[in-house]
């Protein structure tokens, strides 16, 4: 035997437990001892639902777990979603589920069995105190780790706290089916979560937002009238039996973020190393993949702290992709009052896919028939995926939901568009898109981000975009062609974006302007001049100008720059409006400038032809715009006549902290649409065909624009298509390209395929 002789484990809770077991199996020589504060019967909760991957891992590790596992196992497949006298169900999930206590009996059992010690009604000696006699210290003590807060300074906690209160309650009777009910109480928006974990027994979790939970009364110190309030807002899921506690109490969710897993020989796991709601899955599932992960280290890697780093690596991605999963759930039933006015099978589709880890392909391929019912009443025509149906926007109608984000190419020659931008316009214009937008197109010399950025201040300028406009509708019929209006602001007079990307230029600078004299990065950009009236009088005509252009040069669409830290999103947000005149301080005055442009903008601007304004949903920043204020501002711009919004986020102060991760941008966009019931546009990380008919299914978007995927491949659109054997109205092959339509073959399809397996 290697690695650690001496271990601690401090909590008796499923992932201590087995960390215990997996590390004694591994070295039965070692000397192990667990410590529970609480007697071996104790716990709370009730089911636990585990995955197949979980249980493959545990199968490969310990069969003598999985066995015992896996003859107290209570499976199903369904989900019931029940909304307004509606149950839509979809199958082919797959749940696996036993009652907490029976698992921690289990575990209780093989411990024993390998000779761990196991110390229950005994706290835990602190984690320093620990590690000066033992090799290994395994912290698995829950949510509210003392061993984690003892060396905050080393583990760097962030705890987040939500907006919803939950409690853990149990009904004696088996569901048939994982089952999420909506209640419309005149409290508020309820929900329940509940699922079968033994024969005669179901888990039930009720949740609301907090402003409903303390409306309803369920604030008093003991919660059992709410428990029966609970039994009877939900009695048709219940059959009308009551709701069994087990000392529960109502709860908020706290997301546990370390930046550190590990100190010395002390290692985090479990609900200590991180947390994510209970909507996606269990606790116990990543406590018992930690176990696992960590055990797999200690055996495979020649020294401690080889193996603890180890340990963090494999772990670390996989928890902070569940936790991005688990965080938009969460987000997801915070705002399930925007979601239920939505038509039955598209509010249970939203739900289904709240995670973004269910999908439209996927979730085609376990329940093919429910997945047709939520196209047919989302209007796609038979055969026609979601993303290839059309739009209308005032007098415009889109062929499909595709949308070629706006993107900066720098490579104008004072301010003219040249064969670079035909070709890179015109390919992703043959390439099937419903809509190709320009980059920004600068309002002034004064208003470019760098040099090589285009205009229309110009007649040589509008010239220039009348032969791309006119190439585009002439060489790809259908294609709307976009163009995006803005002003630097701040952030303009800088280098090229591969000479250095919001670097003040080294020659050739002029001065910048935005509504209040704060540079970008301090001590590095310029410090800008605060327009004044005259100043704004300025940019508004500029504006106005430009949208004169871009009508004769034959555009389809305008799109106001009111995002990313430029001249107009700079009046918006707090973080960088600090005027004390009649355009600064709260958001509707910082409302003002955008408006006055906007509507000067749209005046100049064919009636019949769209018009929709780009903004940041947040600032990524403490101070700055929150999400409760992008609905504000969209809602201002949609009284004065947007067609839709354009959703994306931050760019606004150089020190943001971005929450990366897939589509991360269109919970905002989800938000503005559902709530103001307006036509959005979602950007943000979405690359796939699946993750576009996804978000349109689920009616979190209208459109989805798509940035990097159209730079890799400027047919994206029309691959798309042939990749889901698309051959509709929505994305028509351009005639000299149809030859291509179909995926070319790849690889040999021709070798004999195997018969026989010989011993």
């Amino acid at each position: 035997m290697t690695g650690p002789r001496r271990i601690a484990v401090i909590g008796g809770g499923p992932g201590g437990l087995y960390a215990a077991a997996l590390l004694k199996r591994l070295g039965p020589d070692r000397e192990i001892t667990l410590w529970e504060r609480n007697a071996p019967d104790d716990t709370f909760g009730f089911g636990v639902v585990l995955s197949d991957e979980t249980l493959g891992g545990i199968e490969h590790a310990d069969p003598v777990v999985h066995r015992a596992l896996r003859n107290e196992f209570v499976r199903w497949d369904g989900i019931d979603i029940v909304h307004r006298g509606h149950t839509q169900t979809s199958g082919g999930h797959g749940f696996a589920a036993l009652g907490r206590r029976r698992l921690l009996e289990i575990l209780h059992d093989r411990c024993a069995g390998l000779g761990v010690d196991l110390r229950f009604r005994t706290p835990a000696p602190p984690a320093a105190e620990l590690s000066a006699t033992h090799d290994l210290v395994v912290a698995a003590d829950g949510v509210h780790s003392a061993t984690r807060e003892a060396h905050a300074d080393v583990f760097r906690p962030r705890i987040t706290g939500h907006r919803c209160r939950y409690i853990w309650l149990a009904a004696d009777f088996a569901l048939d089916a994982f089952r999420f009910e909506i209640a419309e109480t005149p409290y508020g928006v309820m929900q329940l979560h509940a699922y079968p974990f033994a024969p005669g027994a179901s888990t039930v979790i009720v949740e609301m937002r907090e402003e409903v939970w303390r409306a309803a009364g369920f604030d008093a110190p003991d919660p059992a009238a709410s428990i029966r309030a609970c039994a009877r807002i939900f009695a048709d899921a219940l059959g009308d039996r009551p709701l069994r506690s087990n000392r529960s109490s109502w709860l908020t969710f706290r997301t546990v973020v370390n930046a550190r897993w590990s100190h010395g020989a002390t290692v985090l796991i479990g609900d200590a190393a991180h947390t994510a709601h209970f909507s996606i899955g269990s606790g116990t599932k990543l406590a018992v993949e930690d176990a696992l992960a960590l055990a797999a280290c200690v055996e495979e890697q020649p020294s401690l702290p080889a193996a603890l780093a180890a340990y963090e690596s494999e772990r670390r991605p996989v928890v902070e992709s569940t936790q991005r999963a688990a965080a938009a759930s969460l987000r997801w039933f915070e705002e399930l009052g925007t979601y239920v006015d939505q038509p039955p099978r598209q509010f249970a589709f939203n739900l289904l896919t709240r995670s973004r880890r269910v999908t439209h392909d996927n979730l085609r391929l376990r329940d093919a028939a429910f997945t047709a019912g939520v196209e047919e009443e989302y209007g796609c025509p038979p055969g026609t995926p979601p993303m290839f149906t059309p739009l209308r926007l005032r007098g415009l109608e889109l062929r499909n939901r595709v949308v070629v984000s706006p993107m900066d190419m720098y490579v104008a020659t004072d301010g003219v568009p040249g064969d670079f931008h035909l070709v890179h316009l015109g390919a992703r214009a043959l390439g099937g898109a419903g809509l190709v937008m320009t980059e920004m197109v600068c309002v002034s010399p004064e208003g470019r981000i760098t040099p090589g950025c285009t205009g229309l201040y110009t007649d040589e300028q509008a010239a220039a975009w009348s032969r791309i406009t006119r190439f585009v509708h002439d060489a790809s019929p259908g294609t709307a062609l976009g163009v995006q209006l803005g002003h630097s602001g701040r952030k303009g007079s800088t280098k090229l974006m591969w000479e250095g990307i919001d670097q003040p230029l080294d020659h050739g600078a002029w001065p910048v302007t935005a509504a209040s004299p704060l540079p970008y990065t301090p001590g590095v950009s310029q410090i800008p001049h605060a327009l004044d009236r005259a100043g704004l009088d300025e940019v508004r005509e500029q504006f106005t100008a430009a949208a004169r252009r871009a009508a004769g040069c034959g555009f389809d669409l305008l799109e106001l720059h009111c995002a990313h830290g430029y001249l107009l999103s700079g009046f918006l947000s707090p973080l960088t409006n600090r005027r004390t005149d009649a355009y600064g301080g709260p958001l509707a005055h910082r409302l003002r400038f955008p408006l006055e442009v906007f509507d000067a903008v749209r005046a100049a601007w064919p009636d019949d032809r769209p018009m929709t304004v780009r903004i940041s949903a947040t600032d990524w920043a403490e101070g700055g715009t929150t999400a409760e204020d992008a609905v504000e501002i969209a809602r201002a711009f949609v009284a004065h006549g947007a067609d839709a919004i354009d959703v994306s986020t931050g760019q606004v102060v150089s020190d943001e902290r971005p929450e990366y991760g897939r589509s991360y941008q269109t919970p905002y966009a989800d938000r503005i649409r559902n709530t103001l019931c307006v036509p959005v546009i979602a950007v943000g990380a979405i690359s796939s065909w699946d993750d576009v008919n996804s978000l349109l299914l689920a009616g979190r978007a209208d459109l989805c624009a798509l940035a990097r995927p159209h730079l890799y491949d400027p047919h994206w659109t029309l691959h798309a298509a042939a990749e889901q054997d698309y051959g509709g109205p929505g994305a028509p092959w351009p005639l000299p390209y149809r030859a291509g339509s179909r995926r070319p073959p790849t690889g040999r399809t021709d070798a004999p395929r195997p018969r026989l397996t010989l011993d």
